[in-house]
């Protein structure tokens, strides 16, 4: 199965996999993080293997949030992971692996949320069980390449792959930039635990609010966490104070100079 496993590297990165992990259902079980009709093999029992994929968001596009420049790479990257996981599928079927892939998101439309706030299937444990990354303070995954300006994607196959290893050491340095930039104050971190509460029903309208301006998502829990390699390819480190100002100063003085590129695309193209 090792070259099965290669195999698979090889295709989701040659179709735009950014960083690929493999997770055991039973990791599920053993950890008992997650309801019983959440896991794997309670939605298809067929799964040996959990294959995780995932695709950057790209930081200096994220810092416009919300915008529509942020808003289409957001649908783009959807659209791009649903078609990675939908030919892996295929492409294992043909290979006599049964398999089918949960869709990225895994709703319809935001304002569903607002009484159901729950997906069928959630892309940020498996990515964490298949050794992608460590939940952050802000109920983001966190990887070492991107921090959390990664989206994800599952495929549950019957080929029996060895899993990867779980990060050992947390990637959240819990420095609060998250919880102190969110704009409905969503993020409330304790002391007892390294992630935060989380005012789900606040978040949830502030999207609703932005998918009717057409700049849906939010993202700025995202824009502001400093993990990430990517911050060293963009030379976007020691931004915190930019980030943290940015309401304030703005909101006295819309066309400063330092924010001019963000507020540029915030302008056109959207409500």
């Amino acid at each position: 199965m090792d070259d099965l496993k290669q195999e698979i590297l090889c295709f989701a990165q040659d179709r735009g996999a950014d960083i690929i992990g493999f997770a055991s259902p039973a990791t599920w079980d053993e950890t008992n993080e997650v309801p019983q009709p959440f896991r794997p093999r309670s939605i298809w029992k067929a799964t040996n293997t959990v294959i995780v994929m995932g695709i950057a968001m790209l930081l200096p596009i994220v810092e416009t949030t919300p915008s529509i420049v942020h808003s289409e790479m957001y649908r783009t990257c959807n659209r791009e992971l649903d078609s990675l996981a939908f030919n892996l599928a295929r492409y294992l079927n043909r290979r006599h692996y049964a398999s089918i892939f949960f869709p990225r998101d895994g709703f319809g439309d935001v304002k569903i949320l607002v009484e159901n706030p729950m997906a069928a299937f959630s892309h940020v444990i498996a990515a964490k069980y298949a050794g992608l990354g460590t939940i952050g303070l802000s109920h983001n995954l966190l990887t070492p390449e991107f921090g959390p300006r990664v989206r994800f994607v599952s495929v549950f196959t019957s080929a029996e792959l060895e899993p990867d290893k779980m990060l050992d050491k947390e990637l959240c340095i819990k420095c609060l930039a998250c919880a102190d930039c969110c704009p409905v104050n969503a993020i409330l971190p304790n002391d007892s635990t390294l992630i935060a509460d989380y005012d789900v029903q606040s978040c949830v309208q502030k999207h609703v609010e932005l998918n009717e301006k057409k700049t849906y998502p939010c993202g700025i829990c995202i824009k502001v966490c400093p993990i990430g390699a990517d911050r060293k390819l963009y030379k976007s480190r020691g931004f915190a104070p930019k980030y943290r100002k940015e309401a304030e100063i703005l909101a006295a003085d819309p066309e400063h100079p330092d924010y001019s590129a963000w507020t540029h695309a915030r302008r056109y193209g959207s409500w």
